[in-house]
């Protein structure tokens, strides 16, 4: 009976090393963004991470939402420097270090999404993208989205519209065009869009229309332009991989992992286009007035960003013209 318990203890032990040492053997990734639970893009980093751990490869990924693990603009470095794994990053955020980023959030650049997906396979994203992977990241997942302007006041559908209005843009390209068309501008990240308009501090702001539902706007604006047939705006918000992270992994891991994301992609194009039709559902839900810019009006804001945002990347960003034509050109 002494031999048998022994024996049977032995055998726990054993199977508690060999489970440990298998978990132990698994590597963990760790993947960051500033959207809420439940938002479209951390919905495409649970899908990367949940592929890979059913493909059973020793792969974990541990998702970090809501801004827990970096703020939002600090997860580009984080990534080139392989202290953070995977982000969802809207890439215009580092044009600081790359004014070529800048190009990603262009007012009237994309029309809608299938123009993205063009833009997808062009010359000027291989161009994007070279920047991206000589920095020190690569791209798992394409993802432009569509957005919107919101306001406290009257819609936003000509430019005169926000002349005197204190206004948060998406990215400097929207600043130049926005405060070209007489309007103030106050910088901050999407996150902080509620309590800025709430208090008093912004009259109307723009930006993607999953982040103008996941953070309840429609609570503290009379007026939303939806993006219609006319969007101008769009953004590349990929899902992205530190290189020194990636090439720490195996063959069939690096396989999976790049396959994950192709899946998180076609994900992104599909809810993408969902996400202006749920966009438009709640704010009419919630009794805020919906309209749309008709092409009349598109132009006139493509005039004032032919003088304003486009000449100022044009000027001053090296091999900004032809990046711009490039990008331009895509039909």
């Amino acid at each position: 009976m002494i031999r048998a318990k022994t024996l049977l203890t032995t055998a726990v032990l054993a199977l508690g090393v060999a489970l440990t040492g298998q978990a132990s053997a698994d590597t963990v990734l760790r993947a960051s963004h500033q959207w809420p639970k439940g938002d479209m893009r951390d919905e495409m980093v649970r899908i990367i991470a949940r592929q890979v751990e059913k493909d059973n490869v020793g792969l974990k990924i541990q998702v970090y939402p809501g801004k827990s693990l970096f703020k939002p603009k600090e997860q580009w470095n984080a990534i080139v420097k392989g202290q953070l794994d995977i982000t969802a990053f809207p890439l215009d955020y580092a044009g600081g270090r790359h004014p070529e980023f800048n190009l990603t959030l262009m007012p009237g650049l994309v029309r809608n999404h299938e123009h993205a997906q063009r833009l997808d396979h062009s010359k000027f994203m291989k161009r994007i993208k070279k920047i991206i992977n000589d920095s020190g990241a690569m791209v798992l997942a394409d993802t432009w989205l569509a957005g919107g302007f919101v306001s406290k006041g009257k819609c936003v559908l000509d430019p005169k519209d926000v002349k005197g209005m204190n206004f948060r843009a998406a990215g400097k390209a929207f600043n130049q065009m926005l405060a070209g068309a007489g309007a103030s501008i106050t910088s901050m990240p999407s996150s902080e869009i509620y309590s800025a308009l709430q208090t008093g501090v912004l009259d109307g702001a723009n930006t993607s229309s999953a982040s103008l539902v996941s953070y309840r706007i429609y609570e503290q604006v009379k007026c939303l332009t939806a993006p219609g047939k006319n969007a101008l705006w769009f953004m590349y918000e990929p899902i992205l991989m530190s290189k020194k992270s990636f090439d720490k992994l195996n063959k069939k891991q690096q396989e999976t992992i790049l396959a994950a994301g192709k899946k998180a992609e076609k994900y992104a194009f599909e809810q993408g286009k969902e996400a202006d039709k749920r966009l438009v559902e709640a704010y009419k839900k919630h009794g805020v007035k919906v309209v749309t810019m008709n092409k009349k009006e598109f132009d006139e804001w493509k005039k004032v960003a032919d003088k304003t945002s486009y000449k100022n990347f044009a000027d001053r960003v090296k091999g900004g013209r032809e990046l711009l034509d490039m990008a331009l050109s895509v039909k």
